[in-house]
């Protein structure tokens, strides 16, 4: 079971009125190294779903990798980039706050507890 899908969640929250503008620069600047870093785009979701001019949204974006080896050299390819830094700090006027978690199936937690 150590190959179950790993998944990883970004969640940003936009400035006011930035949100089409942050998903347009995520999908153009930061999709293309991540999916060279092995990750595979699942959705981007944008909550509530309107564009407003004078209030956040929430952009959730859900990646999979096949397995925690996967995301483990995922991780080990991105920490040293520091072109992904450079890349947030370009939209950093355009987000208000972001997090990244990552998670697994329920059912595949005890194997992938068993490595």
């Amino acid at each position: 079971m150590a190959d179950s899908e790993v998944y990883v969640i970004d969640r940003v929250v936009t400035h006011p009125g930035c949100t089409r503008k942050f998903v347009d620069a995520y999908l153009a600047g930061y999709v293309p190294g991540a999916r060279n870093r092995g990750m595979t785009l699942r959705q981007v979701l944008v909550s509530p779903p309107i564009w407003f001019d004078d209030q956040s949204n929430v952009v959730t974006v859900m990646w999979s990798l096949p397995s925690a080896q996967a995301w483990w050299e995922m991780t080990w390819q991105g920490r040293p980039d520091p072109g992904l830094g450079q890349w947030w700090d370009g939209v950093g006027n355009l987000v208000r706050e972001r997090n990244r978690s990552v998670a697994a199936d329920a059912a595949d937690v005890d194997g992938l507890c068993d490595v």
